[in-house]
């Protein structure tokens, strides 16, 4: 594990922890109401045409719901469901062993499909459309080709990164639905529920202190409040109210505006360089931190947030991220009111 490893970039990337809190019915589901109105109409509709579902992609930052989402949708329409992920399917033969395998309407769940190795994703072309596998046996001059026919299945990809995606594979997909970050009153919603299930006597408002400071983020609302549980018991309090779950993100790192150790660090090194722009592999190196990570995991909050803002040159900091850090703004730090603009990449 790297040393300098924070909380945050764990919980944000450990989707088997809170399997237990996840909904079982799309009635418990809480949050994306437009992407869940959406996809309650498609299966319904694909139920009255007896017909399996279109191929379905889901993108946004990790622990929005995606994963959850895709093992509702077999529920609903009482398919089994197949899971695995693109690193994991690093030969066309893998990916051959699991489509022969599925049945008539099926769901294969597909996460990180961005990380799909080439040869892969162009097997997996036929398969969508068409309903079929051509299997290339031998080589030279010997080589043929056999089509297999497969079962018609719905493909339910993940993905955090969907402009890695390419034109074609995107383009097969029927239904795109991009999951947004979560108000507050969603997360609040997602926190009762979870406290029932995890038995803590949770108030409202230590709720509300959580939901504030989770980034929009379900999975990272439901492990902080996993870990408040265990300040909170071995404190020996019976209840969490407010004061107990604010001391407890304060030893977790995470201050009152959401940000942890290194969101200040990110903000601090780039504000201590006159506020910016600096690159991305820079931060990395200055705060011991994969560029991947800092990209993937911390900087859509910060940029949501108003206190980063991303151009072609670099990454700077806000007049607003030097005000939350209580610092001095630098000469050129970036007007609160300019954050909302539209960044570069």
């Amino acid at each position: 594990m790297n040393p300098n490893e924070s909380p945050l970039s764990r919980l944000a990337e450990d989707p088997a922890a809170d399997h237990s809190l996840r909904p079982t019915r799309f009635a418990e589901f809480v949050g994306q109401r437009r992407s869940a109105a959406n996809l309650a109409v498609y299966i319904e509709a694909a139920k009255l045409r007896g017909e399996p579902l279109d191929h379905i992609l889901f993108s946004g930052l990790p622990g929005l719901g995606k994963t959850t989402l895709a093992h509702l949708i077999a529920r609903e329409i009482g398919a089994e469901i197949r899971v695995t992920s693109g690193p994991a399917l690093d030969r066309a033969a893998d990916l051959a062993g699991i489509l022969t395998n599925l049945r008539r309407g099926d769901v294969l769940f597909v996460d990180e499909i961005h990380r799909l190795a080439a040869p892969v994703e162009e097997y997996l072309y036929s398969a969508m459309e068409d309903f079929t596998l051509d299997i290339v046996i031998d080589q030279g001059p010997n080589a043929r080709s056999i089509r297999l026919p497969l079962e018609r299945f719905t493909l339910v990809a993940a993905t955090t990164r969907e402009g890695l995606l390419t034109p074609p594979l995107r383009s097969r997909f029927g239904v795109h639905e991009r999951l947004e970050l979560y108000p507050v009153e969603d997360l609040v919603a997602i926190l009762e529920r979870s406290a029932r299930l995890l038995e803590v006597d949770l108030g409202r408002g230590a709720a509300e202190v959580i939901a504030s400071r989770s980034r929009g983020t379900p999975r990272i609302a439901n492990r902080f409040l996993r870990r408040v549980r265990d300040f909170a018991l071995v404190d020996g309090a019976k209840s969490v109210g407010p004061e107990d779950a604010n001391a407890a993100l304060a030893r977790l790192g995470v201050d009152s505006n959401g940000l942890e150790t290194l969101d200040r660090k990110i903000i601090e090194f780039v504000a201590r360089l006159g506020g910016g722009p600096v690159g991305l592999k820079t931060i990395a190196v200055a705060v011991g931190e994969e560029p991947d990570t800092i990209e993937d995991v911390y900087e859509p909050y910060l940029i949501q947030r108003g206190y980063l803002v991303k151009s072609p040159r670099g990454r700077s900091v806000t007049a607003a991220a030097c005000a939350a850090l209580g610092l001095e703004p630098p000469g050129s730090a970036v007007p609160a009111a300019a954050a909302g603009g539209k960044a570069g990449a």
